[in-house]
């Protein structure tokens, strides 16, 4: 009897101590021509981690009412946005500002509108329990997890425990946002030597790049690595009194006043409305806004130089101006099946 009960302890002891094959690195691919990829020393990717991310991604668990996950307002069409100008909660109640694409967010620093989160791990804490999202306490988010037929298991093979918490569920959801890289539109064949742009085309591109169209101080492409965003927030004349304070409410320094954070312009064909709060329908809609030159305020970036005044385009400045952007269209990303609902 005591050599069976041995027998069952030193099985059972083997079952607890069963090692966990380590995760395998995910191998990011992306061009010559983007920035190198720094990945946080805490949370580099793996596959297994990137796997979980993305079933927790699209899995509505993690709303109160189990209807909502983060894709609803992050639509993989749509390069990861919203299609309305605020995106709406569980409880019928509308955010104040547009869903931001999710695209090439590896290069990116700082996020929200409003700068707040110094990193996507510290994003993706922020949409479960609040309550104009997904209205769920971070608490039974995770003793739903702890409770799931898979989870645990999936858990174990990205870091390596079952004990879930709130962070885990973070960093394996920055882990799989972090893969969602756009590199195949038409732009980038250009640079890659595999298309030509058209005449217009290139005139667009030219005019973003010059003192007359004005775009690249924000949007620069060529010195950010082609990623059209600086990082920064700006306040790009959208109002000369003010309804959201922006970077301000954040910082409390009257200089950040209806600043905003400089949006990718990648796949900026695909993610209307625009502005952080979906004021503008189309992107004639915008490049009419900066033509204009914007509405005078206290805190105006000093790179709209013709608030006020008027740029005074031509109908041709703007056809081709639209034309380049909309080269930066890549739909291979939002097709790509690594990138869809793993259901």
């Amino acid at each position: 009897m005591s050599l069976i009960i041995l027998g069952i302890s030193l099985l059972v002891s083997c079952r607890k101590n069963k090692a966990v094959p380590d995760p395998t690195l995910y191998a990011f691919d992306y061009p010559s021509y983007f920035p190198s990829l720094v990945q946080p020393a805490d949370n580099p990717a793996t596959e297994e981690g990137v796997a979980l991310g993305r079933k927790l991604f699209f899995d509505e668990i993690l709303s109160a009412d189990r209807t909502q996950s983060c894709a609803s307002c992050h639509f993989p069409s749509h390069s990861f946005s919203d299609t309305t100008a605020t995106s709406v909660g569980i409880d019928g109640i509308f955010g104040s500002r547009n869903a931001m694409t999710i695209v090439n967010l590896a290069w990116q620093k700082e996020f929200f509108w409003d700068l707040r989160s110094a990193n996507l791990e510290e994003q993706a804490l922020e949409p479960v329990p609040n309550p104009i999202e997904m209205h769920l306490e971070w608490p039974e988010a995770v003793d739903r997890l702890r409770a799931h037929a898979d989870y645990p298991d999936l858990f174990e093979l990205a870091f390596g425990t079952k004990d879930i918490d709130r962070y885990l569920v973070a960093k394996a959801i920055a882990q799989f946002e972090r893969t969602l890289i756009s590199q195949d539109s038409k732009f980038d064949q250009f640079l890659r030597g595999e298309a030509v742009l058209t005449e217009s085309e290139i005139r667009g591109y030219d005019l973003f790049n010059t003192e007359r169209g004005d775009c690249f101080h924000c949007h620069g492409a060529s010195n950010t690595g082609f990623q059209f965003t600086d990082n920064l927030a700006h306040n790009n004349g959208l109002d000369s009194v003010f309804t959201d304070l922006g970077l301000y409410e954040i910082t409390g320094n009257p200089l950040d006043k209806a600043k905003f954070k400089t949006p990718t312009l990648r796949n900026i064909a695909l993610t209307a409305p625009y502005m952080h709060d979906g004021r503008f329908a189309d992107l004639d809609e915008v490049i009419e806004h900066y033509n204009m030159g914007g509405h005078i305020s206290p805190t105006i970036d000093p790179n709209m130089k013709a608030a006020g005044v008027g740029r005074f385009w031509t109908p041709q400045e703007k056809a081709d101006l639209k034309a380049f952007l909309l080269t930066l269209t890549d739909e291979t990303f939002i097709n790509n099946p690594d990138f869809q609902d793993p259901k």
